[in-house]
């Protein structure tokens, strides 16, 4: 069985303008034939011939083209501008290689976790091969849609929607990395056009959020997960901030800690420290040991 797929063919037609005026200068000619009754015959065939002429011409305009059957044959595409003309018997199918928009209405799909997510897109194309996108499928804006939604559903299922700490250090997801899988969704609609004679100009996400039966349970998962970071960064500093304190002191000689002191500041900086609230002083009178 054959797999060869049919490829766009360049064909130049006349200028139209030449034809109309052949076509119009035939019927005239003709015309004045049957009337000065030179000619019945040559005259009819003049008026046949200049109407053939003018069935020929057809309209192009900036970025449409005319793909030419003759009798079910693909014969080959016209890509000129105006009006042009063609043998008379030819089919014309215009056809606009225009770029053109496809927006992916929300989907729900399962991300690498297995957690519904909403994502939609927005898709740039244009026909590249008139004869493919012609006769190689049934019907291409159809198939390109069917596609795009095919090729986005299967991209979110490739990634995770955020971090995590069951992911790899510095893997890609969904949220994080939107410049890559837009680029990653650019690539696949390419490959799956391919069939088409359609090439992808651009693709970008234009939504994503959790589904709503989980979007409150993952945003607490969120809140949790930034308060954690929060905090850490913040006893992170504080140890610093006591560390270079009792060097301080020590480098001074301002006052002589033993170990039960020194335990006894570093737990009341770092309660202070890192408190959320504000802390009260309490002054002691006594000392450690009593």
């Amino acid at each position: 069985m054959s797999t060869h797929k049919r490829q766009e063919t360049s064909l130049s037609s006349m200028n139209g303008y030449l034809g109309f005026g052949g076509g119009l200068l035939a019927i005239a000619a003709g015309a004045l034939l049957l009337r000065s009754g030179a000619g019945l015959a040559p005259g009819i065939v003049l008026i046949v011939l200049g109407i053939l002429a003018l069935a020929g011409l057809y309209m192009l305009q900036p970025n449409e083209t005319a793909v030419l059957t003759l009798f079910g044959r693909y014969v080959g595409t016209d890509r000129s501008e105006g009006l042009r003309w063609a043998f008379p018997l030819y089919r014309k199918h215009r056809l606009s290689v225009r770029a053109r928009n496809q927006n992916i209405q929300t989907l729900k799909v399962n991300d690498k976790r297995g957690n519904p997510v909403e994502i939609a897109a927005a898709v740039v194309w244009r026909v590249r091969d008139t004869a493919q996108a012609m006769f190689e499928v049934d019907n291409f804006e159809r198939y390109v849609s069917v596609q795009a939604e095919a090729a986005l559903r299967h991209l979110a299922a490739q990634y995770a929607y955020d971090e995590g700490e069951d992911l790899a250090p510095g893997e890609l997801t969904l949220r994080g990395g939107a410049a890559e899988v837009a680029a990653a969704l650019r690539t696949e609609l390419t490959e799956r056009f391919e069939a088409a004679g359609v090439e992808t100009v651009d693709a970008k996400l234009t939504h994503l959020a959790y589904a709503p039966e989980i979007a409150q349970v993952m945003l607490r998962r969120q809140q949790a997960q930034a308060i954690i970071s929060a905090r850490a960064q913040i006893v992170r500093g504080a140890v610093g901030m006591v560390e270079e304190a009792l060097r301080g002191l020590a480098e001074r000689e301002i006052v002589e800690l033993d170990s039960e002191r020194k335990a006894a500041m570093v737990s009341n900086l770092l309660v202070v420290l890192c408190s959320d609230r504000e802390t009260q002083p309490i002054v002691n009178t006594g000392t450690l040991y009593n």
